[in-house]
């Protein structure tokens, strides 16, 4: 059956360009009323990412929010544009409430919102690793926890985070990039925990495409190969109705593949054994990546290890 959002209220964060306008714009196809949030910056989040146009002899700015949504109402759809900081909580507040006072309900939260400031953390500017943390992972706190209480009490809703390969497992030049990512990730995996009561289900996206992010990344034939279009429909599922919870999704030019957390069974040293010389002699066994499984929620490592303490032979 065709994954229908009719009626549904959606809010895409970082929806001007890129990622987010694709989602923007197929939710809408796919009947979402959906408020468009864009700042209007540049991938560092400086400046300002409007086009120019004429009213009236005069230079005015379209924001690409505003463009987005014009799209969306030029096919038949409903949208309104929104230029609210993800990094300002009152901001998203007051985009919440626009979309709550159009349309009566949230019902979807994509928070794509990002920005990128890469250099080696031995050259890093703290300013700018202060400003990556502050967009993608507390824009990403703020604008939920904007929605959060009328989710509760609708008890229903549905929030895709975005995380980044870089979060899950490095990668040079981005340390500030993979603070905020690992962040979102671990924002996500405990909001999963708290929303199941009211059937709010988070999951966790880390998608690969060619935007402007990417555009001085790739070379000019991966460029071409991760387009938006190969990310979206692995969004589009994890905010339906029959969405999972707590998956962690990588999409890549068409090929998708679920992430997990894990932890391997370990070793157990008591009294006097308890050393670092026995941690150094007994690290092939508790590095041993055969037996690891999923990691479901973070008291699972001390519930484990008392377990073992109590029944070591168990």
């Amino acid at each position: 059956m065709p994954l229908d959002f009719t009626d549904q209220v959606a809010i895409v964060t970082g929806a001007g360009t890129g990622l987010g306008r694709a989602y923007a714009l197929e939710l809408a196809r796919r009947g979402a009323r959906v408020l468009v949030n864009d700042l209007g910056t540049a991938r560092s989040g400086s400046g300002s990412g409007s086009d120019s146009d004429s009213d009236s002899g005069a230079e005015t700015a379209i924001a690409p929010a505003e463009a987005v949504a014009r799209e969306i109402r030029a096919m038949g759809g409903e949208a309104l544009a929104d230029t609210g900081d993800v990094t300002d909580f009152a901001q998203m507040e007051a985009m919440a409430a626009r979309a709550l006072e159009a349309w009566g309900a949230v019902h979807v939260l994509v928070n794509n919102a990002g920005i990128l400031r890469d250099r080696t953390f031995a050259k890093m500017d703290m300013a700018d690793f202060d400003a990556v943390v502050r967009v993608n992972l507390m824009g990403s706190a703020y604008a939920t926890k904007a929605v959060w209480e009328t989710m509760r009490r609708q008890g229903y809703g549905r929030i895709l985070m975005t995380t980044s390969s870089t979060g899950l497992g490095g990668n040079f030049g981005q340390a500030n990039y993979g603070a905020a990512k690992a962040g979102v990730l671990g924002l996500a995996r405990t909001l999963r925990l708290e929303g199941a009561k009211y059937d709010i289900r988070v999951n966790a996206i880390a998608p690969t495409a060619g935007t402007r992010m990417t555009a001085d990344i790739f070379p000019e034939e991966a460029y071409a190969a991760f387009s938006t279009d190969t990310v979206v429909p692995a969004a589009i599922f994890l905010v339906s109705r029959d969405a999972p919870s707590d998956a962690i999704v990588g999409a890549a030019g068409g090929v998708f593949q679920s992430g997990f957390v894990t932890m391997n069974e370990g070793v157990l040293l008591e009294g006097d054994a308890c050393t670092a010389e026995a941690v150094a002699a007994a690290w092939p066994k508790i590095s041993d990546p055969s037996a690891v499984r999923p990691f479901e929620n973070g008291m699972e490592q001390s519930h484990q290890a008392l377990h073992r303490i109590l029944k070591p032979d168990g």
